[in-house]
Formats: C-alpha cells, sequence, structure tokens
C-alpha cells in the first residue's frame, strides 16, 4: 500500500460495528479497519494518535500471538497498522458518511490519529483469479457458543440444559432486538453431524439476525446491516447463486429452485466447515467429541425422537469449527465461577496498581501469552496469578465466542487445477474456497462485571418467559430429511 497515493475515490463503505468502521478498496481485496469515537467526544489529535496505535497494535498483537496459535495459522490473517494521511482519512469520512446506517451514527470514524488496521478482504478468494461474470461469493457465519456450561460454579441447573444463545433469544424479542425468534441452535452446528448442520443453516437462513451474511463481490446481499435494515429474500438470493451450484443456464427452474439452490449452498457451507486447512476429505480425520456437558440444547427445535437416537457425530480434528470450540472451551469455570476470580485480582489492583503492567492485563500481548494460557493449572490455589490466567482464558474463550467465519468461494474454470483441497465439488459445478475468522479483537478486561450481569438477567428472563407461560405449538417447519422447505417471511 503507497500511503502517499491514497484517493478517497478508490475506497467504499464495506461496514461497521460498535467500534470500528470499514472500507474496501475498489479494486484490491483490501480492506482498512478505523477506530470510531462518540460524536461528542472532542478530538485530541496528539492523544488520539498514541491511543489509537496502541488499541490498534493490541488487537494485531492479540490476533498474533495469542489467537491465531488457538485457532491456527490458516485460518487467522492478523493485519498491520498503518498510518494514513490525515487529509485522506478525513475526506473519506465524509465520503462514507452518507453510506452508515442510521443507528450507527452516534460515533464517528477517528478522523485524528491517521491510524487504521489494513487487512485482506476476507469476503474474496485471496488465492486466484476469478472472472469479473462470476465474482465470488462469500458467507460469513456467527456460530456463538457451542457447548453448554459444565462448571460445577454454575447455580442454575437450565444452563446444563438449554444454550446461552437460545436463552438470550427471548430477551432479545422482549427487548425490541429482533422481531422475530431464531430458532438456530449453535449446539446443532457444532455438532458434526450433517442433518443437524443442516438443520442449524437453514434456521440461519430463515432468520439470519447478525450471524449470518452472504456477500458477492464484496456487496451484501444477504443479511442484516443492522437490527432495522435486512435483506432476506431468498428467492433474490438464489438468482444470485444459480451461476455457482447451476452454470448451465436453465437447468433449474420452477417452484423447486429456491429450495434446490439453498440445499447447494448448505452442503457446500457444511463441507467448507468440516474440512480442515489441508483436506477436503472429511471422514478420514479423527473426530473431536465434546467430552464434557452435554452435546445438544432441550431449546433446540430439531427432532427430539432423531436427538434420543444418537446425532452427535463429532468435528474433524482441525476443522475452522473443532478449532474454535476449543478456544471457547477455556471458558471452564462458567463467568459465574469467574466472577469472584476477578474481584480477586481487582482487589489486589487496587492496594498494588503498578501490578497492572506486569501481570499483563492490557498487554502486551506477546509470545509469552499463549504459553501462560495454554498450560493454565487446573486447581485454584488461592494467588492472584492463577486469577490472572483464568481472567485471561475467559478473554480468549469470549472473542472465540463472538469470532465470525468467513467461507469465500468463486467458480473453479475448466481449464484450472488448484490443490484438490481447494476445491469442492457440487452436483452440477466445482467451487474454490477458503475458510477463515475474523473478529478476533481481545474482549475488554473491564466488560467482566457487565458479563456476569448479562448472564443473571439471560437465565432469569428465560426461566420467567418460559414458567409464566407454555409455548405454543409451533409448526415443523423442516422435515426429518434433507430435501425441507423453507418458509419465507416478507420483510
Amino acid at each position: 500500500m503507497e500511503v502517499d497515493k491514497m484517493d478517497e475515490n478508490e475506497w467504499k463503505y464495506h461496514g461497521e460495528g460498535n467500534k470500528s468502521l470499514v472500507v474496501s478498496h475498489v479494486e484490491h481485496s483490501q480492506v482498512l479497519r478505523f477506530l470510531k469515537y462518540p460524536a461528542e467526544e472532542p478530538g485530541n489529535s496528539h492523544k488520539a494518535a498514541k491511543e489509537a496505535f496502541g488499541h490498534l497494535q493490541n488487537i494485531v498483537d492479540f490476533s498474533k500471538n495469542v489467537m491465531k496459535p488457538f485457532l491456527g495459522e490458516n485460518y487467522v490473517h492478523h493485519g498491520e497498522v498503518v498510518h494514513l494521511p490525515l487529509d485522506f482519512v478525513r475526506q473519506l469520512s465524509l465520503k462514507v458518511e452518507q453510506e452508515r446506517p442510521e443507528s450507527r451514527c452516534d460515533k464517528v470514524m477517528d478522523i485524528f490519529s491517521g491510524y487504521a488496521l489494513c487487512l485482506p478482504n476476507l469476503t474474496k478468494l485471496q488465492t486466484c483469479h476469478f472472472s469479473e461474470s462470476v465474482p465470488p461469493i462469500c458467507i460469513e457465519i456467527k456460530p456463538k457458543c457451542g457447548f453448554l456450561p459444565f462448571s460445577s460454579h454454575v447455580t442454575k441447573d437450565v444452563k446444563h440444559r438449554v444454550c446461552r444463545f437460545c436463552m438470550h433469544q427471548h430477551l432479545k424479542l422482549a427487548n425490541g432486538k429482533w422481531k422475530r425468534m431464531s430458532r438456530y441452535c449453535p449446539l446443532d452446528l457444532f455438532s458434526g453431524n450433517k442433518q443437524r448442520m443442516s438443520f442449524a443453516l437453514k434456521n440461519l437462513l430463515q432468520e439470519a439476525q447478525n450471524n449470518l451474511k452472504i456477500f458477492k463481490n464484496g456487496e451484501l446481499i444477504y443479511g442484516c446491516k443492522d437490527d432495522k435494515d435486512c435483506l432476506q429474500d431468498l428467492n433474490a438470493l438464489t438468482q444470485h447463486l444459480k451461476p455457482y451450484f447451476f452454470p448451465a443456464n436453465g437447468l433449474i427452474h420452477g417452484p423447486h429452485c429456491t429450495r434446490t439452490v439453498i440445499n447447494e449452498l448448505i452442503n457446500v457451507i457444511t463441507t467448507a466447515l468440516l474440512s480442515n486447512s489441508g483436506t477436503c476429505r472429511t471422514g478420514e480425520i479423527r473426530k473431536v467429541h465434546i467430552s464434557e456437558g452435554r452435546a445438544h440444547c432441550d431449546a433446540s427445535h430439531f427432532h427430539r425422537d432423531i436427538l434420543r437416537k444418537g446425532s452427535h457425530s463429532g468435528l474433524p480434528k482441525d476443522c475452522v469449527l473443532s478449532k474454535i470450540l476449543q478456544a471457547q472451551m477455556l471458558d471452564n469455570v462458567d463467568i459465574e465461577g469467574l466472577h469472584p476470580l476477578y474481584n480477586r485480582v481487582e482487589q489486589y489492583l487496587g492496594e498494588f496498581p503498578k501490578e497492572r503492567i506486569k501481570l499483563q492485563i492490557d498487554g502486551p500481548y506477546n509470545e509469552n501469552c499463549f504459553e501462560k494460557l495454554r498450560n493454565s493449572q487446573s486447581e485454584d490455589d488461592g494467588t492472584v496469578d492463577y486469577a490472572v490466567r483464568k481472567v485471561q482464558q475467559y478473554r480468549v474463550a469470549m472473542t472465540a465466542k463472538d469470532c465470525s467465519i468467513m467461507i469465500a468461494l468463486s467458480p473453479c474454470p475448466d481449464d484450472e487445477l488448484p490443490e484438490p483441497n481447494l476445491v469442492i465439488q457440487t452436483s452440477k459445478s466445482r467451487l474454490i474456497y477458503s475458510v477463515s475468522i475474523l473478529d478476533l479483537d481481545p474482549k475488554p478486561y473491564e466488560n467482566i462485571p457487565h458479563q456476569y450481569k448479562l448472564d443473571g438477567q439471560i437465565v432469569n428472563f428465560y426461566l420467567k418467559s418460559t414458567q409464566a407461560k407454555q409455548d405454543p405449538p409451533t409448526p415443523n417447519l423442516f422435515m426429518d430429511s434433507e430435501d425441507c422447505t423453507l418458509v419465507l417471511h416478507s420483510v
């Protein structure tokens, strides 16, 4: 990147979260990620530059030295911090302002520091040339937590039976965050059983919320930009996807078109999720099972009879879901067991505030961090060192629980012979694919009390709402066979 030749017209708005805004290059597979600040916060260029650089460098170091060793070299792209001309940044800010969702405009893009994080655009394949006529597509999945807590510190039995995501849906619906409750359950996706995974993905497509997005050539074609702006027309999505799965024009049409194309998409996603970076042959890899806690959630809508017969196949050892799940399970004491340990650290820091740097509460996230987290002892010896390690393990687990999986796909030309492990064969086409993991920022240490409070609110509201009234009977939207019909909602 030639920073002295930056032109704001070569960049476009890509998306944003609560803490950062992302723009993508119109030609190259690059994105720039800028920090955001409250609109009323006064700008101090010197302070902003120092804080922004430190914040962004921490993100890079955490991704590179902590998350990459846990999740795998091929899945994580940590990027680099770049310093850009302030005039370019300010012109870019003006350019993208009109494209931002209104609900996000309470914060403004950092225009004072000039620092940004430069990353590959993971909505596009990084390893091959793709045709202009059929641009790459990308499926972004935010899978959430894939296991039930098994800690003895859990005080409400319902947490051993119903997953956090399914319980949280009740509170989000009541608060007006979403208009409809999602039937997706993360434990179905993480089961490794293709039938349960297919069921989970169909539920994500039916009610995407912020857990599923589909991009075409970097542009969102399905999913929610925020809780008020959603693109969820499955018939329109089918028209986008047909050239990828059925290249011959007119090969598929009529009322079964949507179902057939969506099933092809789901099969491809499942294959990508179960393959590892070295092979696409999912059946030849040693499986990893959830050895502690139950493998299914009582709130899942997956057919109970099939669950009783056994439907937990286990995940291939090095597939992306297995890597994420293993990092998530670093949270082995649950927030209820962690909160007293957090208080132990806080009490110590209150007495010895200068120790915060030595204990690396806020970084630096160097290579030693990974070794400390990986080799953490299981028994509490009452020390501050033990408490700090468990807190840091929890923060890694929380990052893994909130990360996104990016599956990029592009038709494989007949004259190209890529590595076999980069290709998925569908019924009528060959697709080159890549799998990456995104959103790997360190979770704030100071956020632990909020997580403890939120956990109680979610559990208590779920118990109240399910005990106060029995849920009305819900029609079985999906048949037990692979040939399922999706229910379309108007939006």
